[in-house]
């Protein structure tokens, strides 16, 4: 038995590629300096991933901000307003990444969305019609002989050019069929690169295979691949798939010339089936994704090894892999010094599940692993979970009724009412909720945590930035006013600190994207709230103005989504028991004399099956309920809002407008309002508010670039239901750039009403 896994996460154990990055872009450092603490990251985990015993290691998985990006660049698909500006290569690379605005021009950031079911966030390449697709970039292989320096075989890894073809953004007359050649053109060569340089193995990534793939589909891929099978020679080609089952094509992959084919068994809810249902070439190896890579729990090695155990019998040639790359979980739990040994030892990061790796290669290798001490510890933990199941909390839910899921009364007749009681003018302006956390108050909350500022005294430095928050909102002239949210680290974590049933790490950091590293709760057991966890905050806010004031929280799916689940009790049963929690979080504010109330759903389509045929049996059946339960009792007047962002809603919009609420803001100006023709088309009756900038980028848009955008929303959206907002949280971004750029979204407003006001 052999061991692999696809990919290894990328920012450092203590996200040293993010501090060093982020000195970069303040030109604290050099690019020399950059690329050495790249250089450093790689060798450390190289060398542990060999150290480990593990078989196939891979190169080319790390990346300065994304392997879309990376591969765009290797391949020469760089719009033109980026080379115009003149910048070395990689401050190319980081503008169409993060935009530019300075002396040497001003340029958008390209389109960023989720990376499929997960809450990474991949950059959306553009491809012009005279784009000249050729292998012009170098960095697979300068990886690859970096690590056979240091004596190590690795497995090169590239975004598969099918995936990249059904991902890439076309600018032009020309779609996937007309620039394939070129493109299959260009990976042969990559290819031939590679096994001139020694790679034995060559991953190509080919996760869009898991959804449902038309015959179309299959000829494209079989285009693009023909140069790159002619190419092959004293390489292996593998096929990667993750992030479900490929049930529709995996008959047709077997006829191709792949070497190797790497399956999901952990979501790949079809591929037992799929694969023990039709006979496997014996001159092709199964990498078997057996250990989850998006998740933190222990692999159950009894289960595993029954799965091994039947391939082998099969007859099938099998690699043990993981289910997709470990990018998606933290680095490791030795630095997890306050969480309980008790807790620990049901966990495994992604240097853990190495160890898992090797255990399993050892076990799978004898006639009888049950009798081994690493098997029966294993077995143990899952007849061992403590402090899980809260009675309480499962007799609430049992009583939950139908009419617990619908709000009354009916939208039209809320919008009538809210109207009358807010009295706002025309396009409302808001924010999404954030303001910046700059410097003072990551300090204060470090002080807070190390014992070092009394609590009393971290109040009132919070009270502080509120109103002086406040103030600055007051003097934009924004109309509907938020509170900061300085007590906040983040806004799954903060709202799972002050719920029962999470557990919370120190350095377990997840890439998110770019620079940007979240650290998710761990969901242990049944959830309910202790007490109110923004009730105070809001209600001090709204005392200091006479605006009305969006009490904000996140959504139970969001919530889950952004956490890591339980995998003993369903997401939905998981997902109502924080719905009601947050149900009792609403209600409260509403008591308290908050009206306005934003319930974030930023993460809604992440767990939605990639196969539009499961949508609704498996996801959005539960998933639309739960954000109804948390808003349904509250009275007309509150005005219900909610936000989403960076993923494909115009398939679901019907489904999103049947969650109820009453203002839906949407990420948008990315994507060039692509949302507004999905909007216009399905009669969207919620009143919307798509992002006219982009709060990822550094630049400060213009009062003519936001009116453009207010005018293209205009034509598809009916004035009385448009607000005026950014497109997500201003937490990351400066206050300078924040202050610029709401004034100038305020100033845009404001010319647009007169506008209206002209026409009447």
């Amino acid at each position: 038995m052999q061991t692999s896994i696809i990919g290894y996460p990328r920012v450092g154990t203590l996200r040293e590629l993010k501090f060093a990055t982020e000195k970069f872009f303040k030109q604290e450092i050099s690019e020399t300096q950059l690329q050495e603490t790249g250089r450093e990251i790689r060798r450390r985990q190289w060398q542990l991933q060999k150290a480990s015993g593990l078989d196939f290691i891979p190169s080319n998985d790390f990346s300065f901000y994304d392997l879309m990006l990376d591969t765009a660049v290797l391949f020469n698909c760089i719009p033109k307003e980026y080379k115009k500006a003149g910048f070395t290569a990689l401050d190319t690379y980081f503008a169409m990444a993060r935009g530019y605005q300075g002396e040497k021009g001003d340029v958008k950031a390209l389109a960023m969305k989720k990376w499929f079911n997960t809450n990474y966030h991949y950059i959306v390449p553009e491809v012009e019609d005279d784009t000249e697709i050729s292998l012009t970039g170098t960095k697979p292989f300068t990886e690859y002989q970096e690590a056979a320096a240091l004596g190590i075989q690795t497995k090169p890894v590239l975004i598969g050019p099918f995936t990249f073809l059904k991902l890439l953004r076309y600018k032009g007359r020309k779609n996937a069929a007309a620039i394939a050649p070129s493109l299959g053109a260009a990976y042969a060569a990559a290819v031939q690169k590679l096994q001139s340089l020694g790679a034995t193995w060559i991953q190509l990534d080919e996760p869009y295979l898991v959804h449902d793939i038309t015959g179309d589909d299959l000829q494209l891929l079989k285009n693009v691949y023909a140069p790159i099978f002619a190419a092959k020679s004293t390489g292996k080609l593998l096929l990667q798939t993750y992030f479900g089952d490929i049930r529709d094509c995996y008959k047709d992959l077997l006829q191709l010339p792949f070497d190797g084919i790497g399956v999901d068994f952990i979501e790949g809810k079809e591929t037992q089936h799929t694969v023990f249902s039709c006979a496997f070439p014996k001159d092709k190896v199964l990498f078997a994704g057996l250990l989850n890579g998006k998740n933190i729990w222990r692999n159950h090695y009894p289960k595993t090894l029954e799965i091994l155990q039947k391939l082998q019998a099969a007859g099938i040639p099998v690699v043990l892999n993981t289910s997709c790359s470990l990018l998606h979980v933290p680095y490791t739990l030795q630095h997890e010094t306050k969480l309980d040994d008790s807790y620990k030892a049901h966990f495994a990061f992604a240097e853990e599940k190495l160890t898992e790796l090797a255990e399993l290669k050892s076990l799978s290798a004898l006639s009888d692993p049950t009798k081994e001490p690493a098997y029966i510890a294993n077995a143990a933990l899952f007849t061992n979970r403590h402090d899980c199941v809260n009675e309480a909390v499962r007799q609430r839910l049992s009583t939950i009724r139908d009419s617990d899921f619908t709000r009354q009364p009916a939208f039209a007749e809320r919008a009538a009412c809210q109207k009358k009681a807010f009295r706002l003018p025309l396009f409302p302006t808001t924010t999404i909720g954030s303001f910046p956390q700059t410097a003072d108050v990551k300090a204060a909350r470090t002080a807070r945590r190390k014992g070092e500022w009394t609590e009393r005294e971290y109040i009132d430095f919070n009270r502080k930035k509120i109103a002086d928050c406040l103030r600055l909102q007051e003097e934009l002239g924004l109309d509907v006013l938020v509170h900061g949210e300085f007590e906040r680290n983040d806004m799954v974590e903060y709202f799972g600190e002050h719920l029962k049933g999470f557990l919370f790490t120190e350095k377990a950091w997840v890439q998110s994207y770019g620079t940007r590293c979240v650290k998710p709760p761990i969901i242990w057991g049944d959830v309910s709230r202790r007490q109110a966890i923004t009730v105070p905050w809001s209600t001090y806010a709204q005392s200091l103005t006479e605006h009305p004031l969006k009490g904000m929280l996140t959504g139970p799916v969001t919530i889950l989504n952004w956490s890591f689940p339980r995998e003993d009790i369903s997401l939905k049963e998981s997902t109502y028991q924080i719905a009601l929690a947050i149900r009792d979080e609403v209600l409260d504010l509403e008591k308290n004399g908050i009206r306005i109330i934003q319930i974030d759903e930023a993460a809604l389509r992440e767990k939605l099956p990639l196969r539009k045929s499961d949508w609704f049996r498996e996801y959005l059946d539960w998933a639309i309920p739960a954000f109804r339960l948390v808003h349904s009792g509250v009275r007309p007047e509150t005005q219900i809002h909610t936000h989403m962002c960076y993923s494909e809603f115009t398939d679901i919009i019907h489904a999103i407008d049947q969650m109820d609420a009453d203002v839906i803001t949407f990420e948008a100006s990315r994507s060039d309002l692509q949302i507004l023709d999905s909007l216009l088309e399905n009669k969207f009756q919620t009143a919307v508010g798509p992002g006219v900038y982009d709060i990822h980028s550094p630049r400060v848009p213009s009062v003519e670039e936001i009116k453009t955008a207010v005018h293209k929303m205009l034509a598809k959206i009916p004035a009385e239901k448009l607000w005026i907002n950014p497109d997500c949280g201003l937490k990351t971004r400066g206050l300078a750039e924040t202050s610029a750029s709401l004034k100038n979204m305020v100033q845009a407003a404001r010319e647009i009403r007169r506008e209206q006001d002209a026409e009447k």
